[in-house]
């Protein structure tokens, strides 16, 4: 007897949905993935990654986290990377935070937390070089939707560091990096006006992270 019927009925209408409207789609599917993105995000169930930019099983490389945080020690996140880029060579990495996150939340409060503040130690110390200009932000809430772009900004920076994109550019393999945010509140993608596809790029946004923090 099945666990947790209910989802396998969804499955299986899922399934009948779509191969209503595709037909032979999962025959392909099985056959290969070419996907052109790697999603890059939190593991917040509000935040379905294929549904929020309308896209289809096999379109979309996704890897998730807490805080969709690029460590340079997670061989998950860096396997995954390594796969979407030299495998699959996929054109873009998307970063993706969302608005009112409860890892970027977490990363804020003087409290401990347990185990997850060494995962979000990275976001605590990006969150304290920041303090003293987000408590200039008229409520937490502003406070709280600030850190998480700063969180994005400082992830797509990592992304671009790793070993796998930086030989990527070196061989000139066509890679741009981008940074996205998410509002759980009305469903929309935002675009941060972070894109950066070479090196040259990179130091600018560096530089502009190290501006932000120390004026």
């Amino acid at each position: 007897m099945k666990s947790l019927p209910e989802l396998f009925t969804n499955n299986e209408q899922w399934r009948h949905d779509i191969e209503e409207e595709h037909p032979g789609f999962f025959k392909a599917l099985g056959e290969q993935q070419s996907p052109q993105y790697l999603w890059i995000g939190c593991a917040d169930s509000r935040v379905p990654a294929n549904e929020v930019v309308g896209l289809m099983p096999g379109e979309l490389f996704v890897h998730r986290n807490v805080a969709n945080l690029v460590n340079h020690t997670d061989l998950n996140l860096l396997s995954v990377l390594q796969f979407a880029v030299d495998v699959l060579k996929v054109k873009h990495i998307m970063v993706v935070g969302h608005y009112g996150c409860g890892g970027v939340k977490a990363s804020m409060e003087d409290v401990p937390h347990g185990l997850i503040d060494n995962w979000l130690r990275q976001v605590r110390e990006l969150y304290l070089r920041n303090r003293k200009h987000l408590v200039k932000l008229p409520d937490d809430k502003a406070q709280l939707d600030r850190m998480c772009e700063l969180n994005v900004a400082r992830q797509v920076i990592n992304v671009s560091n790793t070993t796998v994109v930086q030989e990527a550019w070196r061989r000139d393999q066509p890679l741009t990096i981008h940074g996205w945010i998410y509002g759980i509140g009305d469903g929309r993608l935002r675009d941060l006006d972070i894109q950066i596809q070479n090196n040259k790029e990179l130091r600018v946004l560096e530089n502009e992270e190290y501006d932000n923090t120390s004026a």
